[in-house]
């Protein structure tokens, strides 16, 4: 199944690092994303994109999981020439991924 069958996503930037966010729409599944989404198969499944060290923070008590991506914006978002300089794309890549 993908990401996206079961919780949403949100992405926000600071400078060269990117946050996103991962909500389970039911908060029963927030075990499962805890037990399928590690920072080992996020940092695989996003490594064409970021280039960095991807930390994961659980948040049980908003059944939440946060995802800190460094390198993840081609240097930051006033000197990137990339086309999302602010990495939102990110959030729907990240809810492609199969668990």
């Amino acid at each position: 199944m993908k990401l996206y069958e079961i919780a949403h996503s949100r992405a926000g930037d600071k400078g060269n690092i990117s946050t996103l966010s991962l909500i389970p729409f039911d908060e029963s599944d927030y075990p499962r994303l805890c037990d399928f989404v590690t920072s080992e198969r996020v940092k695989l499944h996003l490594k064409e994109i970021v280039s960095g060290e991807i930390e994961r923070f659980c948040l049980p008590n908003i059944s939440s999981l946060l995802f800190v991506c460094q390198n993840a914006l081609l240097s930051g978002v006033t000197t990137s020439l990339a086309i999302d300089t602010h990495g939102k794309a990110l959030s729907y890549a990240l809810l492609e991924m199969e668990i």
